[in-house]
């Protein structure tokens, strides 16, 4: 019942958050009239939706994340968890282009696309929750792995696990900060100019 992004709310979303680069995100779709419930016995409401592909390193679908929004999509719907993920989950991801020798990976959809609007080239992941992150699994070609930190706690913990793993099978992995809590709050408020500049410094030849 839903359809691709282009023209839709989730276009309208992703450009209030500045976020315009959409080519490879054939993993989201934007659903007119998802079903929304807080509790089992609470009153079922209607939202528009983004709703995004979970899968596995085959590219089977393991999962869905549904993220409500508002009615004009100027920003996610006003109810207590406008963000939910259904389904087998550890270890996969949303994933936007095919990985190669080359990957970056973080915990949120928008986290992980502000990035994109300066690194076209480098196909990224949302793996859904910082526990996700540390856990996802890695292709066969992977030679190096960018992780897309959150400036919290639970980021660090995700930033540490994951590149300790990487590093057991031998992938050069290496963590980007942002300025603020993450990188689509950088993008939104220093630009797109200041998140070049910040992510150049952190890059490897």
């Amino acid at each position: 019942m839903s359809q691709p992004i282009g023209g839709t709310l989730v276009e309208t979303y992703f450009r209030n958050r500045g976020i315009t680069a959409l080519h490879g995100t054939g993993s989201l779709r934007f659903h007119p009239r998802c079903y929304y419930r807080l509790y089992e016995h609470s009153t079922t409401e209607i939202w528009p939706a983004m709703v995004a592909s979970v899968t596995d390193l085959a590219g089977r679908q393991t999962g869905a994340h549904r993220t409500w929004l508002s009615p004009d999509g100027s920003d996610k719907a006003p109810v207590e968890t406008p963000r939910r993920a259904m389904g087998d989950l550890l270890g996969h991801a949303v994933r936007f282009g095919v990985a190669g020798r080359v990957l970056a990976a973080g915990e949120g959809i928008e986290t992980v696309l502000s990035p994109r609007q300066v690194l076209p080239h480098i196909p990224p992941l949302a793996a859904l929750s910082a526990a996700h992150l540390a856990a996802c699994q890695f292709p066969a070609t992977l030679r190096r792995l960018y992780v897309i930190r959150d400036r919290d706690p639970a980021g660090d913990g995700a930033r540490d696990s994951l590149i300790a793993r990487a590093a057991s099978v031998g992938i050069e992995a290496i963590a980007v900060s942002p300025v603020a809590g993450d990188f689509n709050e950088d993008l939104r408020r220093r630009g797109v100019d200041a998140l070049r500049a910040a992510l150049k410094e952190q890059l490897h030849p």
